[in-house]
């Protein structure tokens, strides 16, 4: 690995998410894997806003710097991973939806490096786990590789000989905003209409559901969410089976013609979604192979290895080795 930093090297690695903000410590070898600790976890709150989120942000960082010089390790600089479009050249988030109102416009990578006076890096939070299971996770050793986080929302990102894809406006990889036949006429939180997104991620299974005539709250009044979902189409209720094979079918004709289009070696699948049994993914398996063509067809599809690991590292690699640099490892 040809970097400016000599190895072994220790960076505070944070993943800002919508619903949290994961900050740890990953120290980066030469040669060996990579090792997270001292991971802390602390909600977003991100209908705050985003100065809020920011000041929660530098207070997890504060924390884990301090987590860190207890464990007498130096800190060579911060890696972040977060939600939203990120121009890593700055830094900056140039845009978020409402899932996340006023992180659009943040100065992120400075406001970090003006606090704490070390050298930021920030990566759109699927690129920055795309990366990490390129290159330590189930990509590791695959010339591209395709990853696919199916969760609230969904995100993707295509590296090609460890070199992320971040396209002309750094938003390569939107695949949950890819049109399917499946979503024609259904509005999406982007604004668009018929994207995969609001038909394939969680909060679609659950109201295809309900619209088969499931109910949205559990006995104890509690909300439904997709694992009980899960946990129904397995025990046999054929509605739930229904709503996750309408998720699954979407998503597997748009892996199938992303892969007529970047061929890659191998699709990792990452996410709670992905968690899914086998309705969920014998669908997914069934309408890919009906989409791709002959060539691509024996594509493996994988579930990720290095799980909420997998951000963390392919942001603390970004700071050390640029995963958008046109070098090869």
């Amino acid at each position: 690995m040809d970097s400016k930093f000599v190895f072994p090297t220790h960076v505070c690695a944070v993943d800002i998410g919508g619903t949290k903000i994961a900050c740890g410590i990953v120290t980066l070898n030469d040669s060996d894997a990579p090792v997270v600790q001292s991971v802390k976890k602390v909600p977003t709150n991100a209908k705050e806003g985003g100065k809020q989120v920011l000041a929660t942000v530098l207070q997890a960082i504060r924390e884990a710097l301090a987590r860190a010089e207890k464990l007498g390790l130096a800190i060579s600089g911060v890696g972040i991973s977060s939600a939203g479009v990120v121009d890593p050249r700055t830094g900056d988030i140039t845009y978020a939806n409402e899932l996340m109102p006023g992180w659009g416009g943040t100065a992120l990578g400075s406001a970090v490096t003006n606090e704490f006076g070390v050298p930021c890096s920030v990566l759109n939070d699927v690129h920055a786990h795309a990366l990490g299971e390129a290159r330590h996770g189930a990509g590791h050793g695959k010339d591209s590789v395709l990853t696919v986080a199916v969760g609230t929302g969904i995100g993707g990102a295509f590296v090609n000989h460890g070199i992320l894809m971040l396209g002309a406006h750094d938003e390569a990889g939107h695949i949950g905003h890819v049109a399917t036949p499946a979503a024609a006429g259904v509005d999406c939180p982007c604004g668009g209409t018929s994207h995969l997104e609001p038909v394939s991620a969680g909060p679609g299974i659950i109201r295809e559901y309900v619209r088969l005539g499931g109910s949205d709250t559990l006995e104890d009044g509690s909300a439904l969410d997709g694992a009980e979902i899960d946990r129904r189409a397995l025990a046999g209720e054929k509605i739930a089976q229904a709503a996750e094979e309408r998720s699954g079918r979407a998503l597997g004709e748009v892996l199938g013609s992303m892969c007529n289009m970047l061929d890659p070696s191998v699709i990792i699948l990452s996410g709670s979604v992905a968690e899914c049994g086998k309705y969920w993914h014998e669908a997914l398996e069934a309408a890919f192979k009906l989409q791709a063509m002959p060539p691509v067809q024996a594509t493996p599809i994988v579930k990720g290895t290095l799980g909420g690991e997998a951000p963390l590292i392919g942001a603390a690699e970004n700071l050390v080795l640029p995963g958008y640099l046109e070098t090869r490892l």
